[in-house]
């Protein structure tokens, strides 16, 4: 008989709770489940903050106070501060364009024309078009193209966060069908690695030209003016590649089982060749028969190749110049416009190099599997067996954050950055140790060392042009 009163007592008190819950007046439920299904630290030490989003990250960007995460059908952006969601919107994909002071989300969905730009930190809507079939976005600069028809395109640039177009141009087509964020252009391919997203430095300057693929042509843009330099279709052998402000013909031969490479690098605005190189290997082409099917390895005005002797080296776009050549045996694992990251030969250690001169940096420690990532505040290095997550000062190697995790890192920003593992992220903010972060290009810093610029000069940031530096009086950002 007890037995009995303690079952219909029990039964009595689940009914209420459900009945409660039913009626929304109290439901215990979400938070007895989250306390069942309580997340592990993500990393040791522990995150400044952890959540759950809502599916498996496509990508993840730091933009100003707010970090913003795509994923297949949805955007949301949550606090930087606390991690705490701030929007969510339905939406197919997302960019993020602007520097740190002005940042802004173009979303938009696939099969469907036009975009909206968002603030960050609210969500609302700043700019919104109806026609757009595809949207590049920079730090400093924000392309989009509308089509009458398949060969009538329009591109735009617009500041980003302005309301009315910097210049257009006008081009025969932009490939066919809506492409919607960031559709590949001939320029270079980034060095990937595991751990590591391929966008964890965020957007980048706009380069100074651009190079338009159109029915087997390349329309070569100024970004600076919207002037359209150059329409040039590539020879049988060859690939066209727009890189430091050249017009890179990269041609491949193939003779005695083996492939002859050749690159000629044009002035688009003259069409005089500027520099020319032979027997080095961009990696352009496959096995079979040195057909070209890839853009050549580098980063912003920098191209990697590989000589004869199978060592790697950075080749300066703008004139030519051999910045880096590597050692028998070491292997190249990042690169920018300032810097070469690469795996010692022994692979005991990964080592920082300055662009143009004979200074190493730093040296650190690291298994034969790291891998590494500049960005412009940080050098990412993962590493495994003990799976490490590093962000040291790209100038010194000091360590502003070190991670025992299995995560990934996914976004990098000027205080800390952003790791990942299925669908939790979290923030680790930079310790003070680490000194000041490196200013990103275009914010008002120094130029960075080693750069590319026209004659040698130091201006590697500013582009070939110098057009990505602000204006004496400090222009804005990007």
């Amino acid at each position: 008989m007890a037995k009995g009163s303690v079952r219909g007592g029990l039964l009595l008190g689940l009914a209420v709770v459900v009945a409660l819950a039913a009626t929304g007046v109290w439901n215990p439920f979400p938070g007895l489940w989250d306390w069942v299904d309580r997340s592990e630290p993500i990393s040791e030490p522990d995150v400044v903050w952890q959540q759950r989003v809502g599916g498996t990250p496509r990508s993840v960007t730091i933009a100003g106070d707010s970090v913003v995460v795509e994923q297949r059908t949805r955007v949301e952006a949550r606090s930087l501060a606390t991690g705490a969601q701030l929007w969510e919107r339905k939406a197919d994909w997302s960019a993020v364009a602007g520097g740190d002071r002005d940042p802004v989300v173009a979303v938009g969905k696939l099969l469907v024309k036009g975009y909206e730009l968002l603030d960050p930190a609210t969500g609302v809507t700043r700019r919104r078009d109806d026609d757009a079939v595809a949207v590049w976005t920079y730090r400093n600069l924000l392309l989009d193209a509308r089509c009458t028809d398949a060969t009538d395109c329009t591109l735009s640039a617009w500041d980003p966060r302005g309301t009315t177009p910097l210049w257009t141009a006008f081009l025969p087509g932009v490939h066919s069908g809506l492409l919607a964020d960031n559709p590949g252009l001939r320029g270079t391919r980034r060095l990937t690695t595991t751990r590591i997203d391929d966008g964890v430095a965020g957007a980048e300057p706009a380069p100074p030209l651009l190079g338009f693929p159109v029915d087997g042509r390349v329309h070569v843009v100024d970004t600076a003016t919207g002037r359209v330099l150059q329409n040039v279709e590539p020879g049988r052998d060859e690939r066209l590649s727009v890189v430091g402000g050249r017009m890179l013909r990269i041609a491949a031969r193939s003779q005695d089982g083996t492939c002859y490479f050749a690159i000629s690098a044009r002035d688009p605005a003259t069409g005089q060749e500027a520099w020319q190189r032979a027997g080095v290997n961009l990696r352009t082409a496959d096995s079979a028969g040195c057909v070209q099917r890839e853009d050549p390895q580098g980063a912003r005005n920098v191209l990697i190749g590989v000589g004869p002797d199978g060592r790697e080296a950075v080749i300066d776009g703008y004139d030519g110049r051999l910045l880096w050549v590597g050692g028998s045996g070491t292997k190249l694992i990042a690169v920018d416009d300032r810097l070469a990251v690469f795996r010692a030969a022994d692979k005991r250690s990964v080592a920082a190099h300055e662009l143009g001169t004979e200074k190493v940096l730093w040296t650190r420690p690291a298994s034969g599997k790291a891998g590494a990532a500049l960005t412009p505040y940080a050098a990412v290095v993962a590493d495994e067996k003990p799976s490490r997550l590093a962000a040291l000062d790209p100038r010194t190697g000091r360590e502003l954050a070190v991670l025992r995790t299995s995560a990934n890192a996914l976004a990098v920003g000027s205080q800390g950055m952003i790791v990942g593992e299925g669908r939790e992220i979290g923030y680790v903010r930079f310790g003070a140790a680490g000194g000041s972060p490196a200013r990103p290009p275009g914010d008002g810093g120094n130029p960075a060392p080693g750069g590319t610029g026209p004659g040698g000069s130091n201006n590697g940031d500013c582009g070939p042009k110098g057009e990505l530096c602000p204006e004496p009086d400090g222009g804005k950002d990007g």
